[in-house]
Order: C-alpha cells, then sequence, then structure tokens
C-alpha cells in the first residue's frame, strides 16, 4: 500500500470515528482553534463560560459587594463546594475533599499528616517502629523534594521504591507511602487498587498523587480504600494556569487528620482569634489559610463542562485516542524515529503517549510551527496529552501525521 493510500485510509477512520464520538458535542464548551491541543496534561484547554464568570466574580462579587461576598457570595465556602463538584470525577462521596493551595503544598500536608496517623496508630510517634517513609522513585521532582524533607522533619527514613516493587518493601517501619496515579514522564498507569491494598494490609497509610488521573480515568478513591490524596485541576480538570489544587481525606480518618499547617482557616472557631488551635471537623482541617477566590471560582465555574459526562465515556475515548494515534505513528513516521514508552496494554496506560525520540526537543519546537502542540521533557522525551472532552480523532490523525513529515524531514 503507497504511503498515499495509507494516509487516506486514517484520514477516513478518523472521520467515521469522530461521527459515532458520543462526547463529540463537548468541544463546543471549550475555547478552541485550528490547533491541534495536545498538551492537556500540562495546560487544559479555556471553557468558554469561564471568563464571562471571572468577569462577574471581579465586577460585581468584589466590585460591587465587595466583603460581603464571603457569605451572600458563598467566597466562604468554596473550597468544599467545589470539593464535592471534584469528587465524583475522583470516585469519592461528598465531604471528603477540600480545595486550596497548590499540590506541593497538599503533598506536604498529607504526607506529614500520613506518617503522624500511623504512628498514632500503633500507640506513639513515628518512633513506634514506623520510620519509613516510602516514596516512587520515579515521581515527578517536587513529590520527592517533599517526600524527602518531610521524612526529614517527621525523623522518617526515605524509600525510593519503583511502584511495582512497592509490595515487597512494605513492613512493620512503613509509615507513609506515596505514589502517582500516572506517571508524569510515560503516561504508566499504576495498579492504585493492588498497591493501596498491600500498603493498607502492611498498616501503612497510603497517599495519592492523581495529577495525572483526575479527570481521565476512573479512580475510585472511596471504593478502594485511599487514606489520602492530592491533585491538581489545571490538566484534565481545565481550571487554569495555578488553579487551586485538592485534598482528599477518607471519611473514616477526618478525625485523626493532623495537619503540619493548621492555619486560621481550619479552627474549628475561625473567627474566634483563639490562640489555642482547634481543628474544624471533617476535611476542613486541610484548609490553611484566606482562599484565592478568583481562581478558585475560575475552577468552579471551569467544572460545569462536566455537566452530563461520566468518567467512563472520557476513559473510553481516551483508550480510543491514544490507539488510534499509535496506530497513526506506525503508519506515518519512519521506522525507528521514535519509540513509545507508554504501554501498550489498556490497564497500564493513562492518557498521554510519550515517544522517545533523539531530537525530541528541536522536534516538538517544529510540531508547534506546524500548529500541533505537545510539550518535550529532556532529554528525550516528546509527550502527547489527548484530553476527550475536546481532542477528536481527526486532530490525533493530523498530529501523527505531521509528526511523521517532521521527523523525515529531519533524517
Amino acid at each position: 500500500m503507497s504511503e498515499r493510500s495509507e494516509r487516506s485510509e486514517q484520514v477516513v477512520r478518523a472521520e467515521k470515528l469522530d461521527a459515532a464520538d458520543e462526547l463529540a458535542g463537548v468541544r463546543s464548551r471549550f475555547v478552541l482553534d485550528d490547533v491541534v491541543y495536545l498538551d492537556g496534561n500540562s495546560l487544559g484547554a479555556l471553557p468558554a463560560n469561564v471568563p464571562g464568570r471571572v468577569e462577574d466574580v471581579v465586577r460585581r462579587q468584589w466590585g460591587e459587594l465587595r466583603i460581603r461576598s464571603w457569605e451572600e457570595s458563598g467566597w466562604w465556602t468554596a473550597p468544599e463546594r467545589i470539593g464535592d463538584l471534584i469528587a465524583p470525577l475522583v470516585g469519592a462521596a461528598a465531604g471528603q475533599i477540600v480545595v486550596g493551595d497548590s499540590t506541593s503544598v497538599n503533598v506536604f500536608k498529607a504526607l506529614v499528616a500520613a506518617v503522624r496517623m500511623a504512628g498514632a496508630g500503633a500507640g506513639a510517634g513515628a518512633g513506634a517502629g514506623r520510620d519509613e517513609v516510602v516514596v516512587d522513585a520515579t515521581t515527578f521532582p517536587t513529590d520527592g523534594y517533599i517526600a524527602e524533607s518531610a521524612a526529614r522533619m517527621t525523623g522518617c527514613t526515605l524509600r525510593p521504591v519503583a511502584p511495582a516493587d512497592v509490595p515487597g518493601v512494605l513492613g512493620d517501619r512503613t509509615a507513609a507511602v506515596l505514589l502517582n496515579h500516572v506517571d508524569y514522564r510515560t503516561g504508566r498507569l499504576h495498579d492504585l487498587p493492588s498497591l493501596t491494598s498491600a500498603i493498607r494490609a502492611a498498616g501503612a497509610v497510603s497517599v495519592w498523587d492523581l495529577c495525572h488521573s483526575a479527570g481521565a480515568l476512573p479512580v475510585g478513591l472511596d471504593e478502594h480504600g485511599v487514606d489520602l490524596a492530592v491533585g491538581c485541576t489545571y490538566k484534565y480538570l481545565n481550571g487554569g494556569p495555578g488553579s487551586p489544587a485538592y485534598l482528599y481525606v477518607r471519611r473514616e480518618l477526618q478525625d485523626s487528620f493532623d495537619s503540619p499547617l493548621p492555619g486560621w482557616n481550619s479552627h474549628a472557631e475561625p473567627f474566634g482569634m483563639r490562640s489555642a488551635y482547634e481543628p474544624a471537623a471533617g476535611a476542613l482541617r486541610g484548609r490553611v489559610g484566606t482562599p484565592d477566590i478568583l481562581s478558585m471560582l475560575a475552577l468552579e465555574a471551569a467544572l460545569e463542562v462536566w455537566e452530563g459526562v461520566s468518567v467512563e465515556s472520557v476513559r473510553a475515548k481516551s483508550l480510543a485516542l491514544t490507539d488510534f494515534f499509535l496506530e497513526c505513528v506506525a503508519s506515518y513516521v519512519p521506522e525507528g524515529r521514535v519509540e513509545s514508552l507508554t504501554p501498550s496494554t489498556h490497564a497500564e496506560r493513562g492518557s498521554q503517549v510519550a515517544l522517545r525520540c533523539d531530537d525530541a526537543g528541536d522536534v516538538m519546537k517544529r510540531l508547534i510551527e506546524r500548529g500541533v502542540v505537545g510539550d518535550f521533557r529532556a532529554p528525550d522525551v516528546l509527550r502527547f496529552g489527548f484530553t476527550p472532552l475536546y481532542v477528536g480523532f481527526g486532530d490525533v490523525e493530523r498530529a501523527a501525521r505531521v509528526l511523521g513529515e517532521t521527523v523525515a524531514g529531519a533524517v
């Protein structure tokens, strides 16, 4: 089959797949152009309703109501209200997620609290035998930095381990385990149910980073008994640059959640201004200081794009998109020019495809110049994130075709 006819076959397939796509109509809820945007795993596209909502927050709520908006516009309850909007997207019941701060800050809160809870469960502090923190050895750098600092602060030893090897290192010394649901570099999906079960069986506390899975695939926090979880909202949740992160605290653990950052916003009587700290009940213990209202309410508006959309349908389309992309890459890209780092099996794949390419940095620059936006991770990785709410199969075909033309021209 000639290259020309093979390309035509892929175009026809893309058209058929787009015609049958039950999520195709959701694309109109976003501000998009003729660029193929495959970097939603770094920053999601802008939902079309957000600008008007932000204008209302600034002009009316802030400009006219001013301080009255803390009550009249619901600013004060935004962290838990928006947490309840995120909850079904990660498989959690209401009342277990609070929104605020960055992912990094929430990782710190969760990990230190996990060590404290593990120690309390043993009848004493971390010195009661549980003096080890296990961390994903391939984790996003910040998670590793914070894990090292949290371990040092709590008198624990840090043990970096590949996620697949975690069950083999768990024991009586393990206090907490910090893992990523999806590897940020390769797109590999780790087995949250079995790993969480192993951590629980060892008597340790699980902390999951959901940055690259929330909004792209089912998580099942409640179903699988996850203890603590954190995540950002600016990737597949499309909350905007720097939008606030979230912290999940399983309901059964909320009374024992001892935050290392006990701010006035998490006090049982925040306006009592008492010198002694008394934590609020429930997930509110995860709050610290005054919420970032502008970003918070932009996120709340952004989450409206999920109306009528199930995470299961998003997952099905995500797998179909990544399958089709890999097929198109195999058709269009000269043999030997790229190598997929993303698992081929669905059970191990997130919603991105990572390709190793010798001149990846230059290749990505040329792709962006031609209207295909992904990103580059040193030293040699091309990352393409597939957000099923607005990415179509025609986008996928075009991206792979332009990639093939780009790397062929670079030979």
